[in-house]
């Protein structure tokens, strides 16, 4: 029989499609990702590993379990920078992913974010919880009004367009965007083949692009610099696709107007020049972080598990 390791506690309906499967199903119950021992086990006890972020399966880790028993990483989640798809693949391991189940709720903390940010949310929460509010006054906390503004979004894919589709009909946003190539859209957007001429021209730059050595850093500090100084960023990609250090440089010297941040460089470790600085939204990488949408993310990469057990074709190979 297949074995099929689970590296994380899912939602138990997830657990229980799985277990309904003609396999051996073993759940790991740790929260953090596989260690390095761990890693190799994967690949070399079992023939299929349902991994997520954080799990490092790297070339070096292909290259020292060579010929593994593992045929099929059906990854937990859109993103799979963790995974060197090259590798995997030069050893006969497929990989897939849950494509789609998170684009709305990952569009959702973007929008969640430039409003937090914008509007100075969780610095007045703050605020609120150490009893320091003295009371409403006309001019307290005053933020940047986002509706009518300009969104920059930088990444047009399926969350790229999710974050657009909400800012134009939702806030009466325009739209621009920087992208590979042309995206055709059901609302008016402008795409900037310039990322810098893009992060010149809007109100809130907003990161939704894929991890990756492609796209590491491509918010630097030439870009950071380019934005207005009343402008907000916000990320919900990768973490290392924003430049950390030149991020908490540009925010401590207040030449932008704040940042919104679900995820970080190097997570979850977070700064503490970052922590300490109020014109930045901190969220624990919140992204998909609703019942709903990682059971249906575990129901599809269970389906990819369930289709190669049945060695038909798989639904979501990346």
């Amino acid at each position: 029989m297949k074995r099929v390791w689970i590296t994380r506690p899912l939602p138990d309906t997830v657990v229980a499609a799985a277990r309904a499967l003609e396999a051996e199903i073993v759940v790991r119950r740790e929260t953090l990702p596989l260690t390095a021992e761990e890693l190799r086990v994967a690949l070399r006890d079992f023939d299929v590993v349902l991994p997520t972020l954080g799990d490092q399966f790297s070339e070096q880790v292909f290259a020292d379990v060579p010929g593994p028993r593992c045929r099929l990483l059906a990854n937990f989640g859109v993103g799979y920078n963790h995974i060197d798809v090259a590798a995997a693949a030069a050893v006969g391991v497929q990989v897939t992913n849950t494509p789609g189940a998170v684009t709305d709720a990952t569009a959702d903390i973007g929008v969640m974010l430039m409003l937090m940010s914008a509007r100075r949310a969780g610095e007045g929460e703050r605020m609120v919880r150490r009893d320091a509010w003295p009371g409403w006054h006309p001019t307290q906390m005053l933020g940047l009004h986002m509706s009518g503004k300009t969104v920059g979004i930088v990444g047009m894919g399926r969350i790229g367009q999710a974050i657009a589709q909400r800012c134009h009909f939702g806030f009466g946003m325009a739209v621009q965007y920087f992208n590979r190539s042309p995206k055709e859209l059901p609302f008016a957007a402008t795409r900037v083949e310039d990322l810098n001429a893009l992060a010149a021209g809007v109100d809130f730059l907003v990161a939704a692009v894929p991890g990756g050595g492609a796209t590491r850093h491509i918010i630097d500090a030439e870009v950071l610099g380019a934005m207005q100084p009343h402008a907000h960023l916000v990320n919900i990609s990768r973490g290392d696709v924003v430049d950390e250090a030149a991020l908490i440089a540009t925010l401590e010297a207040g030449q932008i107007g704040g940042a919104g941040l679900d995820v970080y460089e190097h997570e979850p470790a977070v700064p503490d020049r970052l922590q300490a600085l109020d014109n930045v939204t901190l969220l624990p990488h919140l992204g998909t972080a609703a019942l709903e949408v990682r059971t249906d993310m575990g129901l599809m990469a269970v389906d990819n598990v369930a289709a190669f057990l049945a060695d038909k074709t798989l639904p979501n190979p990346v």
